[in-house]
Formats: C-alpha cells, sequence, structure tokens
C-alpha cells in the first residue's frame, strides 16, 4: 500500500492533469464587486462577482482539461440584468462543446421561481430535486400606496414631478397606479415577459403562444415540470453529480475532478501572471499596450465619498467615483475605461459632477463605454448618458428622465393630537420648508421652477449625447422607465450586450489587442487605505468610506423623531434643500433623480 506522502503527491498530480467538472452555485446571489472593506468582504464572502463568473468561464471555454460545468440556481434573488449576462455565458461555454447542467432543489417554496428558472434555460440540462416545485407563474408588480392613510390623518401632500411618468411619490397621493405609471409598468412587465416566454420557447422548440400558455399554466410539481417538458430530469444532488461525472469519464475515459470555478479562475491567475513576470507570454502585444479600466457605480448616488453600510447598502459618491474616472483618465497604462452602472439614480447634484467627469475623460480622448447591469435609471441614466457606447441587457431598467419632490401637510394631522405648531422668522420664504403648512402659491412657483431647471438640464444634456431633438427626448422622457430592449429601440442605448461586450467595445475604440487585460480600477490596498490622500486627484480619493462612518450616517437618516439631527445625514446629501420634507415623510434617501419603487424580478 502507498504510503500517505504518495498518496497525497499522487492527488495533487491528479489535480493537475485530469479533466474537471466545475462548479458553481449562485444561491447566495451575485456581487458587482468584491467589497473593499473586510466588515464587507467577510459578509460576502461566500458570493461570486460577476467579473470573476465571466471571467472563469471565459478561460474555461478553450481550456481542454475542462469537460462541464454544473450550476446551483435559486435562492438569494439575482438581478434580471446579471441573470442575462450568465445567461449569455454560460451559452458561450456551451457553444465549446462542454456540457452545462443547472439544477435546483427547488424553483420558489411558496415563493416566484421566474427568473431562476429564466437563467436555467440557458443550460443543456436542468435537474430538479423531486420534492421541488417550478413555481413558473409569470411577472407581476404590486405597489402600495398610503393616500387613503393618509386622508384619514388629515394629512396632505403636495407632490412636483417632471413629468407624468415620474411617479416615486405617486404612493402618497393615489390609491392606485395612476394612468401614465400603469402604462409604462404594464410595458416593462410585457417586455421582461416576451423574454422569458422566448427562452423558454427557444429551449423547449415551441412556439411563443405555447410558452406563454405554459407560463400561464403554472406553477408545477416537479413530476408536472418534467411531463410538460419544462425540466430534463429529477434527482437530488447526488444524482445530479453521479451523472455528470458518468458522463465525463466516458469522454475522457479518466476519473474527472470537480473544482469550484471561482477556484479555478484563481488558479489560472496565478499562472498567467507568473508566465508574465517570466516573460514566457505568448498573449501578444496587447498587455504592454494598456489596460481597460472597470470602474463601477452599484447604489444610490450620493454627494461625498462613496460606502456601504448594513442599513442603506451600498452608495456612489460623486467625489469616489469622479476621482476613479480622473485617476483612471491619468494614469498612462489605462487606454478605455468601462463604467458598470447599477443605480436607481439619487441626487440631481451628484449625478451632475459625474456626468461632467464622464465627458472630461471622453475630451481628453480617453474612450469610456458604459456597461448597465439591473439598473441603471434616473440618475443612473445621467452618469452613463455622455459615455462613448452605452450597453444594456434586454432586461434592464433604465430612462426614468424626470424628477420629483414632495412635501406634506402635517398641521390638521398634529392639531388632532393636541400638537401646535408657532414659529419665529425672518424673511419672506424663511419657513417655506416647514412641514406645518403647504408651500404658498409664491413658494409653490419657486419648488416649480427648480423641477423645470432639473429637468430642462437633463433632457437638454440628454439631447446633446444622444443626438436627439429636444421634442423627441421629452417623447422619451417625463420620468418614463423602459427596459433595455426598447430603450434601444428608442435610441437610449446604443447596443444590448453586457460586461464582456462593453469591455470588447472598449479595446477597439482604444486600439487594444482583444485579449488586453480587464483591471478593476482603483485597486487600493490596505496600507493605501490607511495613508492620507496628497490630494483630492490622489487616486486613493475614490476609496470607499468606511462601513462604521456609513453605519452611524444611516442610523442618523432613519432618526425621524429628531430631525435637526439629520443635517449630515444621507437626506441631506441628496435631497438638498428638502431634505427634511423627505426625512418626515419616509421618502428614500435616493433624491429627486431616483427610478419609482422597487424593481426586482423573481
Amino acid at each position: 500500500m502507498d504510503s500517505p506522502l504518495i498518496q497525497q503527491f499522487g492527488k495533487f498530480a491528479r489535480q493537475r492533469t485530469a479533466p474537471l467538472m466545475l462548479e458553481l452555485d449562485l444561491t447566495e446571489g451575485v456581487l458587482e464587486t468584491r467589497p473593499p472593506d473586510p466588515v464587507s468582504a467577510l459578509m460576502t464572502r461566500h458570493q461570486a462577482t460577476i467579473t470573476d463568473i465571466l471571467a472563469g468561464l471565459r478561460l474555461a471555454r478553450t481550456d481542454a482539461r475542462v469537460k462541464a460545468l454544473i450550476v446551483k440556481v435559486g435562492g438569494r434573488p439575482i438581478g434580471l440584468g446579471l441573470v442575462q449576462e450568465l445567461r449569455a455565458a454560460v451559452k458561450q461555454f456551451g457553444a465549446a462543446g462542454k456540457p452545462t447542467i443547472a439544477w435546483a432543489d427547488t424553483f420558489g417554496e411558496f415563493s416566484p421561481g421566474n427568473v431562476p428558472y429564466y437563467l436555467a434555460t440557458a443550460f443543456d440540462q436542468i435537474w430538479l430535486q423531486p420534492s421541488g416545485d417550478l413555481m413558473l407563474n409569470g411577472m407581476a408588480v404590486e405597489r402600495r400606496f398610503l393616500r387613503g392613510a393618509l386622508d384619514k390623518l388629515g394629512v396632505t401632500v403636495q407632490v412636483g414631478a417632471r413629468h407624468e411618468y415620474k411617479s416615486a411619490a405617486e404612493q402618497l397621493t393615489e390609491t392606485g397606479f395612476s394612468g401614465p405609471a400603469r402604462e409604462a409598468t404594464d410595458r416593462v412587465i410585457a417586455s421582461v415577459s416576451e423574454q422569458v416566454a422566448d427562452a423558454i420557447a427557444t429551449r423547449a422548440q415551441v412556439s411563443h403562444d405555447e410558452a406563454r400558455r405554459l407560463i400561464d399554466q403554472g406553477p408545477y410539481t416537479a413530476e408536472q415540470a418534467k411531463a410538460a417538458s419544462l425540466v430534463d430530469n429529477l434527482g437530488y444532488r447526488d444524482e445530479v453529480y453521479t451523472a455528470v461525472r458518468k458522463q465525463v469519464k466516458e469522454a475522457a475515459d479518466t476519473e474527472p475532478e470537480l473544482l469550484y470555478l471561482g477556484r479555478y479562475h484563481r488558479q489560472r491567475e496565478l499562472v498567467n501572471r507568473a508566465r508574465q513576470l517570466a516573460g514566457l507570454t505568448s498573449t501578444g502585444p496587447g498587455h504592454r499596450q494598456g489596460t481597460v479600466a472597470l470602474i463601477t457605480a452599484t447604489g444610490g448616488i450620493r454627494r461625498g465619498r462613496s460606502g456601504r453600510s448594513p442599513l442603506t447598502g451600498t452608495a456612489v459618491g460623486s467625489d469616489s467615483l469622479t476621482a476613479a474616472l480622473r485617476a483612471a483618465t491619468r494614469d498612462p497604462h489605462v487606454k478605455a475605461i468601462v463604467l458598470r452602472v447599477n443605480s436607481p439614480g439619487g441626487s440631481y447634484i451628484a449625478s451632475d459632477a459625474i456626468w461632467r467627469e464622464v465627458v472630461r475623460t471622453r475630451n481628453a480622448g480617453k474612450p469610456i463605454v458604459v456597461s448597465m447591469s439591473d439598473i441603471a435609471g434616473s440618475g443612473g441614466y445621467y452618469i452613463s448618458m455622455a459615455a462613448d457606447t452605452i450597453f444594456a441587457q434586454p432586461g434592464t431598467i433604465t430612462g426614468s428622465i424626470g424628477v420629483v419632490t414632495a412635501k406634506p401637510a402635517l398641521g390638521t394631522a398634529l392639531g388632532k393630537a393636541g400638537v401646535t405648531t408657532d414659529s419665529v422668522v425672518r424673511g419672506e420664504h424663511a419657513d417655506m420648508f416647514s412641514l406645518s403648512r403647504p408651500f404658498s402659491d409664491d413658494e409653490w412657483t419657486l419648488v416649480n421652477d427648480w423641477l423645470d431647471r432639473i429637468y430642462a438640464d437633463f433632457t437638454g444634456k440628454v439631447a446633446a449625447a444622444r443626438g436627439m431633438s429636444a421634442q423627441r427626448v421629452h417623447e422619451l422622457a417625463k420620468g418614463r422607465i423602459w427596459t433595455g430592449a426598447d430603450a434601444q429601440e428608442n435610441g437610449l442605448v446604443d447596443e444590448l450586450g453586457g460586461l464582456e461586450d462593453a469591455t470588447t467595445a472598449a479595446r477597439r475604440r482604444a486600439g487594444l489587442a482583444d485579449d488586453a487585460p480587464l483591471v478593476l480600477f482603483p485597486r487600493l490596498g490596505p496600507l493605501d487605505r490607511l495613508r492620507p490622500m496628497a490630494s483630492s486627484e490622489d487616486r486613493r480619493a475614490a476609496a470607499e468610506v468606511g462601513a462604521a462612518r456609513m453605519l452611524t450616517s444611516s442610523l442618523l437618516t432613519s432618526s425621524l423623531l429628531a430631525p435637526s439631527l439629520l443635517a449630515p445625514s444621507l437626506l441631506a446629501e441628496h435631497w438638498g434643500p428638502v431634505w427634511r420634507i423627505a426625512a418626515q415623510l419616509g421618502l428614500p434617501s435616493g433624491g429627486p433623480l431616483l427610478l419609482p419603487g422597487e424593481w426586482t424580478f423573481l
């Protein structure tokens, strides 16, 4: 019998030469980028990033050792844009002649499973646990409206919006969808439903009408799903892996090794870097010519530094993002920039500052290409519109070119509770933002002038960037949301595609080789974060603020009982002069350039 040492060497040799079955677990969700701070990184350590997944699959599809891909789907929701990127990457992997297998313990457990199943339709085989279900039941958007409750309390709300489709505040003024809001939402649902039905029709080789019928007849038990040919096999995890292992072994005539896609990617990256350092790489001159910088804009847009916290999630700070763009523009190794946007918008001032830096980057002769992820609407569209080329997924939520603000009058409601208000003022409009009374006529004129100015600025910049007339932009704007597919048809985005498509376009614009690396920018080590910045143009200025500072700011934001404490909060940064109104009204901290409602499809 071989000694343990010999057995270990044999196992190591097998791992380096045996056929590989790659596996990927998506049940914890997918990140846009890895959080830089240790606390967030620890909390998300089991989640893969979209950049790592795409890079790993790109390497694997040309690697002769890799024979199959197994992906567990379901679990935490993944945005539709990210799902469409994953579907494209899986199809490219499968086009290389390598089996792709999706398996799920269930597609929804007393909850919708439409999007996970939509992802699974990109695979050669779909396995479902026998006790699981296929909750394929169609798409729906539900909103809750507070008008009835506010009427009972005696609260009136003044809302200013540009224009009728900008419905973010309608939950306060309506008892249901307004006509324009229903029209826009219905079109978004129709577009997404068409995309899902097309995927089912293509995989099942049935007509689009038949695919719609299958959706309407759902949801399904595992047995019913198999009988309808919506899944290929029923089995538990061990049965899935045994079947795939057998398939690979028969084709390769050797027992395969199982390896996570993330680990495979890291190993290949280390090997490639070692070869480059040794001067042994044959990847051509592209690497010496330069790189493409990947700069991410994930979360609500605010003034100041980027950051993240458990309460408010990720925030895009204009100071951080503009610093990253400036640094990439000056970096001689960076020949082009991909700006990855996954944001519902927020502050108008912050969005405008970022837009200006995008314009300056282009004027400096450095190509910049936008890749829209799940959401890039309102402020998210604002920061994208000046790029050389805009890519969006068919299911991306974008547009929402408009502005909104609101003010409640709480005097009557407070009076019913025995609360009275008194004030001492100096200045004609000193108390115009008081919540005890509505705006006066001349104050309302000032507010509307403010909204008109923002809307004119927004739409004017869209017209210049997209080469449209002011009238055409106004027809597409009015606060209306669009899917990426509809936005592309209407000229608001240039191409349908994902991060890899945007990177390819950036390389071509910069004259780089097809394998020129995409590098997350800026890369900052722990020491970089500790050392003080030399100036606002230091690349370290692009770093996020610490989680503790963001958490403190978030707690202040939610402290509605002490509005005076909110001055340094996110609401003050986002909503400007009406931040107190936003705070007491419970409006989201995003700001006036914000998408209406939530747009996570399940």
